[in-house]
């Protein structure tokens, strides 16, 4: 503070010069950091979301079916490239924000690899863009990602823009039975979102730096002193949102012109919580169409997480719990099983009774579910939720043997409503149970398998209602 009143404490044509420049600098720096943020923050929250749809893009290609493709364009036949094109046009629908998505193999050039299977070559509209068939080579040397994705899954480091649209790319391994790379899964993700929301903060910056220059000109000489505070707050607000505090807020004492100012920031801030908001319905839509993917592959499990959603909530409803906390129960329900993505489809349909090692890998897929979700989930608490909705009161359950009140409540209300789904619903390897047979089984496994708190609200639920 001693530093400012030193610095205008000269003549009116020194104070004035050093407020002008002053603001505009601050102004600069404000807007640079929060350009940088925004611009960080949108590309970052985009490639995690196209790092999880690539893996579990990759996890639902057979690499053996993918090494049976013929490398030539009659391979277009082949019953092979049928199944996996099927596949990709699957995951294409489901997301409707994917450009091109194509797998590719090694060739024995370096820095050269040859597509395998690109589900565009019979789709009329994209003539007009490059289309490939089996074997065709793509020099693949200017793209390092590309190469780096048949060790590990990775995405393009900054967005790419041609005359079809701005796009980024993203690509992971595809594996055989033998845990070998057998080639690659590619996709082109749409993101023209993130780059006209760059533009928009980009232009709403210099409107700021606008602002704070005329602004200057014009009170300057006369309120010189008066500004310090203001541009302090000013400041202070710019490094709570460089840090991510997207809800803070300015509030400027004084002129029109602070007030104006202020307005402008906190519009600034207003669009970047939009653009949060945005990457966050973008990621759960994402995810649900995941685990509806899962779940279509199997006719028995179709809709089940919608329905263990559609119980919990209101079970939580019943235990009157907040909206918040009602949300968030609903969104952990949804995706608690997507674990299962990472447990061979064999394993999941399997009619006959499950070996050991067999119940060891189902068993792990709520800590897979938490893997998946742990690097790019916003809301935290889902973590726990998704990790521990198999756990049981008396302590018997997985993964961790939790016991009683040790269990995240919001888990116990999913097992609840995870249970009954299960027991009235068809399944491959027993008789669907009666609505009675299956309320007869929540009171047996209460105080046991269940929370006896639960039980009784789901009951509540059960008999007051016709489902």
């Amino acid at each position: 503070m001693n530093k400012f009143k030193k610095l205008f404490s000269g003549l009116q044509t020194q104070i004035t010069a050093i407020f002008i420049v002053a603001m505009f600098i601050i102004a600069f720096i404000s807007t640079s950091i929060i350009y940088t943020y925004t611009l960080h923050s949108s590309l970052k929250q985009l490639k995690e979301k196209l790092l999880v749809l690539t893996q579990t893009s990759a996890l639902m290609i057979d690499g053996d079916l993918l090494r049976q493709v013929p490398l030539n364009h009659e391979g277009t036949k082949s019953a092979a490239f049928l199944q996996i094109m099927g596949q990709l046009n699957a995951i294409k629908q489901a997301n409707p924000e994917i450009k091109y998505i194509y797998t590719m193999a090694k060739t024995s050039q370096k820095g050269t690899l040859q597509f395998v299977v690109d589900p565009d070559v019979f789709n009329p509209q994209s003539m007009e863009a490059a289309t490939s068939y089996p074997g065709d080579r793509y020099d693949a040397s200017r793209f390092p990602e590309m190469l780096k994705s048949f060790y590990y899954p990775t995405t393009d480091e900054a967005l790419g823009k041609d005359e079809w649209g701005v796009f980024i790319s993203g690509y992971a391994p595809v594996k055989d039975k033998d845990g070998r790379t057998a080639g690659i899964v590619g996709i082109d993700l749409a993101a023209e979102h993130v780059y006209n929301l760059e533009r928009e903060i980009y232009i709403r910056g210099g409107i700021v730096l606008i602002l704070v220059l005329i602004f200057a000109l014009i009170s300057g000489p006369i309120f010189s002193r008066k500004i310090i505070r203001p541009l302090h707050t000013l400041l202070e607000g710019t490094r709570k949102i460089a840090k991510g505090d997207l809800q803070y807020k300015v509030e400027v004492k004084g002129s029109a012109e602070l007030k104006e100012l202020a307005d402008a920031f906190n519009s600034m801030s207003l669009s970047l919580q939009d653009s949060q908001k945005l990457m966050h319905d973008y990621f759960y839509s994402l995810m649900e169409s995941m685990v509806r993917i899962l779940e279509d592959r199997d006719s028995y499990t179709r809709g089940h997480s919608d329905r263990v959603a559609l119980y919990a909530e209101k079970i939580a409803m019943e235990m009157e719990y907040s909206p918040a906390e009602v949300a968030l129960v609903r969104k952990a329900a949804l995706l608690h099983d997507i674990g299962k993505l990472g447990v061979d489809k064999g394993i999941l349909d399997k009619s006959t009774p499950l070996t050991p090692e067999e119940i060891k890998i189902i068993q792990e897929h709520p800590v897979v579910g938490e893997n998946i979700l742990k690097p790019i989930v916003f809301d935290r608490e889902i973590l726990p939720i998704v990790r521990s909705h198999h756990e049981r009161f008396d302590g018997k359950g997985y993964p961790d043997k939790l016991k009683s009140k040790d269990i995240n409540i919001f888990a116990q209300i999913i097992s609840v409503a995870d249970a009954y789904d299960a027991m009235i619903s068809p399944r491959s390897y027993r008789p669907t149970l009666t609505r009675e047979q299956a309320i007869l089984e929540l009171k047996k496994g209460s105080g046991s398998q269940f929370n006896p708190w639960i039980v009784r609200n789901m009951l509540k639920i059960l008999y007051s209602e016709q489902y």
